[in-house]
């Protein structure tokens, strides 16, 4: 059987300044959460309260695959669950590539260079689509995120590299990459 890979994202209620700061991720609570299942073939859309199937399907992935999620969407979590996120074999390509260039980079600047796409939103406007009680937003611009990341991540380990354009230098550059779909 195919290795299942699981990618996924998340959106918040609440923002950072809403509560206290950075260092109160987990009382930031999830609005949508998005995975995508190589195994599957399929999109799966989580509400706040189907958390648990979500972590299930985290749980139960060979590989989890997003952006940014080790840091963010997995303490996001940690307010749901004694589950140790840290356990789940991962990749976050965000942190691959902050590694690599010794700052962080957006998704957006990995897409649009690499791939000529670009998100659909921010994670402010999505929340203001909670606030405003738009949670079909939420949704479409979360799963456009997750393809968005998996995209990333197929262009990477299809040709050993990604490309951004840097808000420090505003030059393309390419950062070597060894990641795998197997």
């Amino acid at each position: 059987m195919a290795k299942n890979i699981v990618y996924f994202d998340l959106e918040t209620q609440k923002s950072a300044q809403e509560v206290g700061g950075w260092g109160n991720i987990q009382k930031m609570l999830m609005s949508i959460g998005v995975t995508y299942s190589t195994r599957t073939g399929r999109y799966s859309i989580y509400a706040e309260h189907e958390v648990e199937q979500l972590i299930h399907e985290l749980s139960r992935a060979d590989l989890v695959v997003g952006f940014n999620h080790q840091r963010f969407d997995f303490t996001v979590l940690e307010h749901y669950t004694v589950f140790d996120f840290k356990q789940l074999p991962t990749l976050d390509l965000m942190l691959d590539i902050e590694e690599k260039i010794g700052h962080r980079i957006g998704l957006d600047a990995v897409a649009e260079a690499s791939l000529g796409v670009n998100k659909t939103a921010e994670g402010l406007q999505a929340l203001q689509w909670w606030k405003q009680g738009k949670v079909m937003e939420i949704a479409e611009y979360c799963c456009y995120d997750v393809k968005a990341t998996k995209l990333v991540h197929e262009y990477g380990a299809a040709n050993g590299l990604v490309k951004f354009k840097s808000n420090r230098t505003f030059l393309l550059t390419e950062v070597p990459v060894k990641w795998s779909l197997a």
